[in-house]
């Protein structure tokens, strides 16, 4: 067998392998630590969502609690929340790209 840079042997695959299995297990197990915060409606409202798409926490301030205008409130909340799961889904796919950097794959498809 020639000494083909762009070949891989079995064992090359197989510690490449090993390598991303460690790391996607680190990721997973530190995915619930993993935090982002979005807020709107000017700070009115605040969401905390974990790298496991759970919402971790909402903060309301005060002011935007106006039982004439629930539907404000409601608008707020589903904003912040979908802005936390958005950015926290972004987090976890750059993550996810970062467990095979440095790995040279060239071959391997």
């Amino acid at each position: 067998m020639s000494e083909d840079s762009s070949s891989f042997s079995g064992h090359d695959l197989l510690n490449k392998a090993k390598i991303i299995r460690e790391k996607i297990i680190k990721s997973q197990e530190s995915a619930h630590q993993k935090t982002v915060t979005a807020t709107v409606g000017g700070g009115m409202v605040t969401a905390v969502a974990n790298g496991l798409n759970r919402l971790v926490s909402i903060k309301l301030e005060p002011e935007v609690i106006n039982p004439d205008d629930p539907e404000m409130l409601s608008d707020l909340i589903v904003a912040a929340v979908n802005e936390a799961l958005s950015q926290i889904q972004d987090q976890m796919l750059k993550d996810a790209a970062s467990i095979t950097a440095g790995l040279d794959l060239t071959g391997l498809f």
